[in-house]
């Protein structure tokens, strides 16, 4: 038991430090705080994703509720690291729009301990408890910049939608409960097998599903996508998009793999539909868009369609192509929202992909890193978007969802356009008036050079991770 709650130390560490700088900042001045606070938020995720290698070995479950296996240790160090960089992101921005302080950093670490808390669960209840401690952590950091009115309108749009998507997510687990009589995820999926009411079982996983929909913005459930992307903080929609998507992506990993045949005979006609759906209106809605975080917005529509697409190939290598291009995704959108961010001015983010022109040549550095990021989301060779995209393929065409996999390649061949744009503005498209900004932080410039240094890996070195996460896959697989 000792050891077990050793291996929850990862978690416990995220949670404490957010506490200790809530309580912290308390009593400090906001100025004289601000460096201290912030190298102890930077030391939580350091500490957390350290701890996680460590007890990377330790096997067993906690009270049957939590996995302490390599699949939680795997995404626990993901978290802590998209946290860490979001952190790095966020240190200059948020000082220079006057939003950073303790609440801000205490609430971040809170979110990535909900993050761990859902890839760590095997048990529904601290499933819901994670998700909410995620959702009701953007609510706030959504508005955070309170003077922000659309700010202010996205969090009210996120939260009403939020709420609408966590009430089906907890009746669904509540029509599970009638239906099994257990909470325990992989039992509770035993759709094949003997229950007392087989119609309230496929009911409650209808209700789930839907939730979790809304949560990835899986078409028709993405209205609320691009209007709170547009609206949040740049670095606060880089977290968003990357950290929360990345996590649901997990238990829908786990469901694909715990639920199998029985499950999949069920869902997969939906899954396909909504999969094929949400390539099409993503890729399709981007080329209209001018604006990049709305254009970023339908990106990322889309990419959870591949994802969905790879994922029904669940007894072939979906789960694993699905858990690397998650990596993939992370770092990319992180890199894509977060340059938005470094390129803005202080008043509001540059949104206009207009406003972009000649910044190319008037910040060559920022520049080159969202073409980076750019040119990963296209799929483009020598980075880890093409090597994620291959995989997802691949998985989709061994499982013979041959009609599938072309939906999404001709929607990877549409999106070229909307992505090349970008850089067409960026480096070919005179600048019709100069915004100057302040001096990138030394902070900011780390996370950049994480983010490219993580891309250029993925995408010229990926069999090291892709065989560390087909480990994981046969680890959870074979409980």
């Amino acid at each position: 038991m000792q050891t077990e709650w050793f291996s929850l130390l990862p978690l416990i560490i995220l949670a404490t430090g957010g506490s200790v700088i809530f309580c912290l900042g308390a009593f400090l001045r906001r100025q004289e705080s601000t460096a201290l606070l912030f190298g102890l938020a930077v030391v939580t995720c350091l500490a957390s994703g350290g701890s996680a290698v460590s007890f990377r070995n330790l096997p067993g479950q906690l009270s049957g509720l939590l996995a302490i296996d390599v699949f939680s240790s795997f995404y626990t160090v993901l978290f802590a690291t998209i946290t860490l960089i979001t952190l790095l992101l966020s240190y200059q921005y948020a000082k220079n729009r006057g939003f950073f302080g303790d609440e801000f950093l205490g609430i971040i670490l809170f979110a990535a301990a909900g993050m761990v808390l859902i890839a760590a669960s095997i048990h529904w209840l601290p499933f819901f408890l994670g998700l909410e401690m995620v959702s009701i952590s953007l609510y706030v950091l959504i508005a955070m910049r309170r003077g922000d009115s659309l700010a202010i309108e996205a969090a009210v749009k996120y939260f009403t939608m939020g709420a609408v998507a966590s009430a089906f997510v907890v009746f669904g687990i509540a029509m599970l409960y009638g239906a099994t009589g257990t909470l325990d995820i992989m039992k509770s999926l035993d759709v094949g097998g003997h229950v007392d009411n087989r119609f309230l079982l496929l009911f409650g996983l209808c209700l789930i599903l839907v939730g979790l929909c809304f949560k990835i913005s899986l078409v028709p459930f993405h209205l609320w996508t691009p209007d709170v992307y547009q609206g949040a903080p740049a670095p606060i929609t880089a977290f968003l998009a990357t950290g929360t998507k990345v996590a649901l992506l997990s238990m829908f990993v786990r469901l694909a793999v715990y639920g199998g045949d029985s499950v999949g005979a069920v869902f997969a006609p939906a899954v396909w539909i909504m999969a094929a759906l949400t390539m099409v209106v993503g890729n399709i809605t981007a080329l209209a868009q001018t604006q990049i975080k709305r254009l970023l917005a339908y990106s990322s529509i889309a990419q959870m369609g591949y994802m969905m697409m790879a994922l029904l190939a669940f007894k072939h290598q979906g789960p694993a192509a699905v858990i690397f291009y998650s990596v993939v995704y992370a770092f990319t959108d992180l890199g894509a929202f977060g340059t938005v961010g470094l390129l803005s001015p202080n008043n509001s983010d540059r949104d206009a992909i207009a406003d972009y022109k000649g910044l190319g040549y008037a910040q060559p550095a920022k520049a080159a890193l969202l073409t980076l990021c750019v040119f990963s989301l296209a799929g483009l060779p020598t980075t880890a978007g093409f090597i994620g995209k291959f995989v997802l393929f691949r998985a989709a065409l061994d499982a013979n969802f041959i009609g599938l996999a072309m939906i999404g390649i001709l929607m990877a061949i549409l999106s070229l356009y909307f992505y090349l744009n970008i850089v067409v503005v960026l480096y070919m498209r005179p600048a019709e008036k100069t915004t100057a900004l302040k001096t990138t932080g030394n902070e900011a410039i780390l996370a950049c050079f994480l983010i490219a240094t993580i891309i250029f890996s993925l995408g010229l070195f990926p069999s090291f991770t892709l065989t560390v996460i087909e480990q994981i896959v046969d680890h959870i697989s074979n409980p």
